[in-house]
């Protein structure tokens, strides 16, 4: 199985779908691949940060500026995905007065707003922060849903013409002598709309021009074609809590370091995070005293998430890049700035061009800058329209801000799900068929999930992130086969249980780490429900058993004890 594209994308994340956006809204013929789920990679495991650019403003003022400019162009294209909740960079008695003035003046130096609170103004906008902080610096912070937004971008690309195909691992890139011609995938993408090639089936794609825009696994595509690419990568722990502890950004006024930033992000807070180097993006240790150092060094600015319900955990490998013979040693000592690599002019190999590092807040403009290289290698004179056209989902939000039953639901559910499906709400909602909520954690109604599903197919996970179902308190113990019966009748029951026990395995793979206290009370409730109604701990069932026996967080001097 062969085909022919002029561009050819590795990787789904935010800056790959923003290439393809990109090129494909410019007339480019861009094919984008990817070895998992849209956002399988670092995008998909970050803790939601819409940088103002304060946390660069003192060692990475480039970055910097470079995050306040973004930071507007997302509010304005993203809308549906975004939400200002503004940020506060707290000061605690034992952080130095000479940093909190650095930071003040690097983000002034900047562009980006800042000012100073008292301590007092300060938990006026957020009551939750210690008692104890001395004062802050606000800034323009805010919270993005990732999975949102790179689906936005996968759309839209696929509404100019893109072939967006998940679930296809590059298993070798196509050479002619000094030349990169394309890529050879292999298909895992099962039964459903996304499928292309059966599972199992190689396809040979053939390209004018490869872009890796593999993040943390860009290093192993490299190797591919016979050239380094030296990507650092970095694992960071974010964890999970069950309600939104404060509602503004909160990070801790000092130089760099761990279990700095609390980011309220839709129903949850996320607490962030760790910088260690690791050799591979795909197998790392997770160990639960990472999330006992989140939880404890982050309750001395927000002392109520020590008591508070810890849901999940997750990893994530930033790509970071180092240049040859730098030396760096610590990896918060690599720049957080992004890379793009010409191998004809570096390698002498023509035919791929590779964008490492970066930042999420940062996606779109690495993208314009990477689309403008390939276009000019292609020939192609169409300029860049990315940061004035809107998202599709974020058209004329205007229009949504009307009564909260506009679609026959009860407010909280209606307005969840206007802030999900932004412009996209009246077509999703407005239907004469029974719409019931099937994921009460997150307000998910029927309505939705069938959206998703006709995006998406039957990959349940691929579901989970376009509408957020299953990843509330229960972490899915009271959704999962509602959502799975929502594939019947299109698909058989043998494909609707196989994805079922997909979904449900993601979900405990994040859930086993937050083992304690009425989580662990929620994780036995959730195991008898299925134990005693479906019998889902039979040995015959199709369960990764092993992962079950992961053990759980260590006690601490937090009190994060199994026992409680």
């Amino acid at each position: 199985m062969a085909t022919t594209t002029e561009v050819l994308v590795v990787g789904g994340g935010s800056t790959g779908t923003g290439i393809a956006r990109d090129l494909a809204m410019r007339g480019v013929d861009v094919t984008l691949v990817e070895q998992g789920n849209l956002t399988h990679g670092t995008t998909g495991r970050m803790h939601g940060l819409l940088h103002s650019g304060g946390r660069y403003a003192v060692a990475d003022q480039a970055s910097a500026t470079e995050c306040i400019e973004e930071n507007r162009v997302l509010r304005d294209i993203a809308g549906h995905c975004v939400e200002m909740t503004g940020g506060l960079f707290v000061k605690r008695p034992e952080d130095t007065e000479e940093y909190f003035e650095e930071k003040l003046q690097g983000c002034r130096d900047c562009g980006i707003p800042a000012e100073v609170l008292s301590a007092e103004e300060a938990r006026e906008v957020e009551p939750y922060l210690a008692k104890d902080i001395d004062r802050a610096i606000e800034v323009p912070d805010g919270a993005v849903d990732p999975f949102r937004l790179v689906v936005a971008n996968a759309v839209d690309a696929e509404d100019h013409g893109a072939r967006i195909e998940t679930h296809a691992e590059v298993v070798d890139l196509l050479t002619d002598g000094d030349e990169v011609t394309g890529v050879r995938v292999k298909h895992d993408s099962g039964p459903g709309k996304r499928e292309h090639g059966l599972p199992g089936q190689t396809e040979e794609i053939h390209a004018e021009h490869v872009v890796n825009a593999a993040g943390a696994w860009s290093g192993q595509l490299g190797e591919m074609a016979g050239v380094d690419v030296e990507v650092r990568p970095s694992k960071g722990v974010m964890v999970v809590m069950n309600v939104r502890q404060v509602d503004t950004v909160v990070n801790r006024c000092k130089p760099k370091g761990d279990a700095d930033i609390v980011v309220p992000h839709e129903t949850t807070a996320i607490l962030g995070t760790t910088d260690e180097e690791v050799d591979d993006p795909e197998d790392y240790p997770e160990e639960g005293w990472e999330v006992d150092h989140m939880i404890d060094e982050l309750s001395k600015l927000v002392p109520i998430l020590s008591d508070a319900r810890t849901v999940r955990s997750f990893w994530g490998v930033r790509p970071l890049y180092e240049p040859p013979d730098t030396g760096t040693t610590d990896p918060t000592d690599i720049t957080r700035d992004f890379f793009l690599l010409d191998h004809a002019d570096r390698d002498d190999l023509q035919g791929l061009t590779t964008v490492v590092g970066g930042k999420f807040t940062t996606y779109r403009m690495m993208a314009e800058q990477v689309s403008d290289h390939v276009c000019d290698l292609l020939g192609v004179r169409a300029s860049c329209a990315t940061a004035d056209e809107p998202l599709p989902g974020s058209e004329n939000l205007d229009r949504l801000e009307g009564a909260m039953d506009d679609y026959g639901l009860r407010s909280p559910v209606a307005r969840r799900s206007k802030q999900r499906l932004g412009s996209y709400a009246p077509d999703v909602l407005g239907t004469d068929e029974p719409n019931p909520v099937l994921c009460e954690c997150e307000a998910v109604t029927r309505a939705e999930v069938q959206h998703a599903i006709g995006q998406a197919g039957t990959d349940l996970n691929a579901v989970r992130l376009r509408t957020r179902a299953s990843m509330g308190n229960c972490q899915g113990g009271f959704c999962c086969h509602r959502l799975a019966n929502e594939l019947h009748p299109e698909y058989d029951a043998e494909t609707a249980e196989r994805s079922l026990t997909e979904l449900w395995q993601e979900r405990w793979k994040g859930h086993r780490h937050a083992l304690w206290g009425e989580q662990l009370s929620q994780a036995m409730l959730n195991h008898t429900l299925h134990a005693t109604t479906w019998n889902r701990d039979s040995k015959d069932e199709d369960v990764d058993w092993d992962a079950f026996a992961t053990p759980t967080s260590t006690a601490t001097d937090g009190g994060h004890d199994d026992s409680d």
